[in-house]
């Protein structure tokens, strides 16, 4: 029967060339019409592989050179053609060879006057150009000035003539050949002119469709230099701006808005930073030289115009969906482990980090009590709480008490150590919108009001607050000196610092658990960075406390981004409304001591993690800012931290960091910046709060210099507004919640300090020296033994290990959130946490890249390089932390103690949740799509229980989001290395999002500290249910495990059965739903198709059932056959297909 269909359609097409009798090929087109006509697209590539383009290409040609075409053949010949056509890859170029080109201008040039055959030309003609190498050889056979004779200015008649011509123009403008002789022959000023004469005539928008092709013709145009630099000089962006400012809010005028901003931005005369130089400012002399290219000055000679092809990474996983090609398919490669290159000598210094495998332990008993008594004297305070979502707002009054401290430290609180962190996950999400009052999006909370019952909270504490903020010594900082307990400001005596602190704490008590200024400015001392910092950041010093609000991810507001760019532009063509003022610079230092009497806001961010290069007031509410990039390098802005000062409240702040490097970010879909008030926290909230609005993140017009390594590519902006609840305050903003060295450094200090050294063994050692001179801490925790008897200290010894290592990424805050969690969960009293002691022996090393946390990097060491890809051979010399970290791994694995668990805590800024990356042979290769021959590849399946167990424990986990493929490009990360070297099954990244959840219980909230800290807690949580499903699991452990679990089933039942009761989980957690607003400025971009192949088919349609009517025009001339109007049909499916902007 096939065979039989095959040689009728052959037949068929045979026929149709040979004949010349026309009732013959008449039927033969009625046939081919009505089989085409009915089910898929399958049958017309059968078609096409059965030689039907060419058939019909053929029969084209004889029939149009007879001395007399028959249109009655041609029309019907013309329609199949544009059908085919559209689905055939190879149609121009059959066309060309057939000369088929030539013939249909010719059948268009004669059908000048005739609507009816010249709309079937111009289509056949579109299909025709959609190969650029045929578009360029009807653009020399004269194409373009035909169509241009068609094209006319504003009229209600021959309107479907003039929108199929536009749409010809504009796909053989695709072609850059074309787009040169548009330019050279001037039609790009007469594209201009026909674009106002529609646009301003239009009023009623019934012709969308010629509209948007006319600037589709423009956009493609400008796609080249020559057709910029001629849209400048014929003033093309002032007219594209000035006529679409009526219409920014305007959703359904998207068709147009989204194209007009493509080609203003992509005009916008591109330019260099407003820096001196693209390298940091700060620079230090490491051994070996700098990873990073040398400093280079800014200037256009760098600059490339073509090639703007995007690429980003973050964290473990590419900043963008990773190509099949980059996964790692050689099969020796995945299994093969790599000889060990150390030597026993070079091990065994390793032993003296893991003391607890020959301590006898017994003068830690007469320690125990003198460390004790001085966490009494320190007053510190265990942390009791790791619930998800409080469930009553708490008042100031909770966290401002009148209470009488020594000036040694915070008055001691009676912690209760028998109760549980865990305790809290009972509490159900479900109470999330009952519990708080609804917020406004982006609007700083209740707690960050501006209201007058908030500034006259009490009239005393009023005044000594406003008194303090006129003292110069604080001013939103600490100051100190180098020399031991000299910390002051910059116009106290030494002799006076502590009396001062004490003052402050005395007329603002505080109550923020495992933290203590005493013991943060102590540390701060030994703190060394490359400025040489002399300040400290005042919420470094006085703490945060986790708001006690969830705040929902912002709502996308329809149309920002479009009046940013808009706002924008209008910079470009009126510079004389722009202030242009350099208020803070680094690179011009004494501008901090100039604007003392300019109004406008003060900036500064000498201090620990500070990152804030250059600040210029562009309008009166509004400023431009440029981070630094790394240390030794030129790239890498997205992290930034500084101080604020000499606002208005109630005012409206626009700042705009524009030297941004990543292609996207979370900031498109609901994450806010962070800021900490200094009046708000002496007021009892001392917190760090999301706040912003107007926020969105989009490519600007600065180049990127070739000292970065991208050259030609642009920044991109951070844009968002602020207004302050506080006349005069000090703000503190941040891209995350900020976390650094010397905060670590205090918070290991307090939690040795305050630890029951009877129960918990807790060793503070140092792993080795940075770069920098910093200390690297290795932290060890697991249960003391019950006695010093050898049985005890060999069931100590035995004990196996779980490592875990954070901030490897210095602007990856988040996860020192997450480790502090874990930290202070494994040393708790919680008897869950006691049993992983007894049962682990935890290697924890919080944070990898000390230096580049402390001097505000964003990704990189001092030497200008990402130390998670340095796994595979780090130098003692160049990378401290990362080749005694492998060291102690390997030393682990020499001894027979490779670890359970290997996971390194990171921070994603394009992916939602809290989610793994892994290793797996099998995943990888069944992803690239390779054959599998399971008798050969044998693979522990393991490596899935763990975050299997997450996703039911912990709310911000998603399954979904994992992933366990090996890239060729990773096999230097520290995931991939000790899974390969080491031979950890279970080695992980653990990825946490910088912004919020889009599944669980936790959907549309944005994470805080206090649900990053509960991460932390509920991984430790993971790691006891991981082993309670392990073969090697004691019936003691599993009989211990099993009485706390079902003690717990309370708490945990909700959770552990989260995933299963329905509906919570999204579809597509890998991949971010695209911004409606997002915008490709790449000249090659091509993302918006002129027309859409059923379209196409659609207007086909509608004329082939209006051709009986006759020629369609009244005695007006009004084209009637609109009465079906595909202009009008095509915009409402254009509109109802493409959407407006949400």
């Amino acid at each position: 029967m096939a065979e039989k269909e095959t040689s009728g359609l052959q037949v068929l097409l045979s026929t149709l060339q040979s004949s010349s009798d026309r009732e013959s090929i008449l039927n033969i087109l009625q046939v081919l019409t009505e089989l085409l006509s009915v089910g898929t697209d399958r049958r017309i590539h059968y078609m096409i592989s059965k030689g039907g383009s060419e058939a019909l290409l053929q029969t084209l040609v004889d029939s149009a050179q007879t001395a007399s075409p028959d249109y009655n053949i041609l029309l019907p010949l013309l329609r199949l053609l544009v059908k085919v056509g559209q689905r055939d890859k190879k149609f121009g170029q059959k066309a060309l060879e057939l000369e088929a080109l030539d013939v249909t201008l010719i059948l268009a040039r004669k059908n000048l006057s005739h609507n009816q055959n010249l709309i079937h030309c111009l289509w056949t003609l579109q299909v025709f150009a959609s190969r650029v190498s045929t578009a360029a050889m009807l653009g020399i056979n004269g194409a373009m000035e035909l169509l241009f004779k068609v094209i006319t200015p504003y009229s209600r008649k021959r309107t479907r003539i003039i929108r199929a011509a536009t749409e010809v123009l504009a796909v053989l403008l695709k072609s850059k050949s074309n787009s040169r002789r548009a330019v050279n022959r001037g039609y790009l000023n007469g594209l201009l002119r026909l674009h106002q004469d529609w646009q301003n005539h239009d009023t009623s928008n019934d012709f969308i469709q010629i509209r948007r092709s006319l600037l589709i013709c423009l956009k493609h145009i400008t796609n080249i230099q020559s057709g910029r630099e001629a849209f400048l000089g014929a003033q093309g962006m002032e007219i594209l701006f000035a006529t679409m400012q009526n219409y920014l809010g305007n959703q359904s005028m998207d068709a147009i808005i989204s194209i007009v901003i493509q080609i203003l931005r992509k005009c916008y005369p591109k330019s260099s930073l407003p820096l001196a130089t693209a390298n940091s400012y700060y620079s230090f002399s490491v051994p070996g030289g700098i990873a990073s290219g040398l400093a280079c000055t800014i200037n256009e000679d760098d600059f490339e115009e073509e090639g703007e092809d995007e690429e980003d990474k973050d964290s473990d996983s590419a900043e963008m969906k990773e190509e099949d090609d980059d996964l790692e398919t050689d099969l020796k490669n995945l299994t093969s482990k790599p000889v060990l290159n150390w030597t026993e000598e070079e091990l065994k210094q390793y032993e003296a980090m893991c003391l607890e495998l020959t301590h006898n332990f017994q003068e830690l008993e007469s320690k125990s009590g003198d460390e004790m008594s001085s966490k009494e004297e320190l007053g510190i305070h265990q942390c009791t709480y790791f619930c998800h979502i409080p469930t009553q707002t708490l008042s100031s009054k909770t966290y401002c008490q009148e209470k009488d401290q020594s000036p040694q430290g915070l008055e001691t609180r009676d912690t209760n150590l028998q109760e549980s962190p865990l305790k809290q996950l009972q509490i159900m999400r479900s109470t999330v919108d009952l519990t708080y009052e609804e917020q406004v999006p982006g609007k700083i909370s209740p707690y960050l009001s501006s209201n007058d019952q908030e500034e006259d909270f009490s009239s005393r504490e009023v005044s000594k607050t406003q008194a303090s903020f006129k003292e110069p010594p604080w001013c939103g900082e600490v100051c100190f000196c180098q020399n031991k307990n000299s910390f002051l400001s910059s116009s106290i005596r030494i002799d006076e610092t502590s009396e001062t602190v004490s003052t402050f704490l005395k007329r603002h008590p505080m109550d923020i658990p495992f933290h203590n200024p005493y013991t943060y400015i102590a540390k701060a001392e030994g703190t060394n960075s490359v400025p040489g910092f002399k300040v400290l950041a005042f919420p470094d010093v006085w703490g945060h406390h986790s708001p006690p609000f969830p705040q929902t991810m912002l709502e996308r507001k329809c149309g920002i981004q479009r009046t940013k760019i808009f706002e924008d532009v209008q910079r470009f063509l009126q510079p004389d409304k722009v202030i242009g003022r350099v208020v803070f610079s680094l690179d011009e230092p004494w501008l901090l001591q100039n604007n003392d009497t300019t109004e406008c806001l003060k900036f500064f961010s000498g201090f620990e993690s500070g990152n804030l290069r250059k600040a210029i007031q562009v309008r009166e509410f509004e400023y431009d800012l440029l981070i630094n990039a790394d240390v030794n390098c030129a790239q890498h802005q997205q992290w930034f931290y500084f101080k604020v000062s000499s606002m208005k409240a109630s005012r409206p702040y626009r700042f705009n960091v524009i030297n941004c490097e990543k292609v996207n970010s979370q900031f498109n879909y609901g994450m806010q910046p962070t800021m900490y008030s200094v009046k708000e926290a002496l007021q009892g909230r001392p917190h760090w709060v999301r706040v912003g609005y107007d926020i969105c993140y989009y490519k600007n017009h600065y180049r990127q210099n070739s000292a970065a390594g991208t050259p030609g590519k642009c920044h991109y902006t951070l844009t968002f507004s602020v207004t302050f609840p506080h006349n005069e305050d000090v703000c503190y903003l941040a891209y995350h919640y900020p976390y650094t060295y010397t905060a670590m450094m205090a918070h290991l200090d307090l939690l040795e300090k305050n630890v029951n050294h009877k129960k918990v063994y807790f060793q503070h050692q140092v792993l080795c020296q940075t770069l920098g001179g910093n200390p690297c801490p290795l932290v060890t925790i697991t249960a003391m033994p019950e006695s010093n008897s050898s049985d005890h200290l060999q069931q100590l010894r035995q004990r196996p290990y779980q490592v875990i290592v954070a901030r490897v990424h210095p602007g990856e805050s988040n996860s020192s959130w997450v480790m502090k969690g874990t930290l202070e969960f494994l040393v708790s009293s919680d008897p869950i946490a006691g049993l992983l002691r007894e049962s682990f022996i935890f290697k924890i090393i919080p944070m990898l890249n000390p230096d580049g946390v402390i001097n505000g990097n964003h990704r990189c060491s001092l030497r200008g390089e990402d130390l998670n890809r340095q796994w595979l051979s780090p130098s003692a010399q160049h990378q401290p932390t990362i080749y005694h970290t492998k060291g102690l791994l390997h030393y682990l694995n020499n001894i027979g103690r490779t670890p359970v668990v290997f996971c390194d805590f990171h921070g994603h800024s394009q992916k939602k949740n809290v989610f793994f990356y892994g290793c797996s042979i099998k995943e990888t290769l069944w992803q690239a799509g390779c054959t599998v021959d399971t008798s050969i590849v044998t693979e522990d399946v393991d490596y899935m229980t763990l975050p299997k167990i997450l996703d039911k424990v912990s709310p911000a986990f998603a399954i979904n989001s994992c992933s366990f493929l090996v890239e060729k490009s990773r096999a230097s990360t520290a995931r991939v290395v000790v899974w390969r070297e080491i031979g950890v099954l279970r080695s992980y990244t653990m990825e946490s999002t910088y912004c919020g959840c889009n599944q669980g219980p936790y959907k549309g909230l944005q994470l805080g500290t206090h649900e990053l800290e509960e991460m932390g807690a509920t991984f430790c949580l993971g790691l006891l249910l991981l082993q309670l499903k392990s073969l090697t699991c004691s019936s003691q452990f599993m009989a211990q495990a099993s009485a706390l679990l079902d003690a717990r089933e309370d708490i945990l039942g909700h959770q552990l059965h989260r995933s299963s009761s329905g509906g919570s989980i999204d579809m597509e957690l890998d991949d971010e739903p695209p911004c409606m607003e997002e915008i490709d400025y790449s000249t090659d971009y091509s993302s918006d198709q002129e027309t859409d192949i059923y379209e196409l088919d659609q207007q086909i349609q509608e004329i082939a059932l209006v051709e009986t009517v006759g020629d369609g025009e009244d005695k007006n001339g009004v084209d009637y056959r609109t009465l079906s109007s595909p202009e009008l049909y095509v915009s409402k499916h254009w509109t109802s297909k493409h959407g407006a902007s949400p």
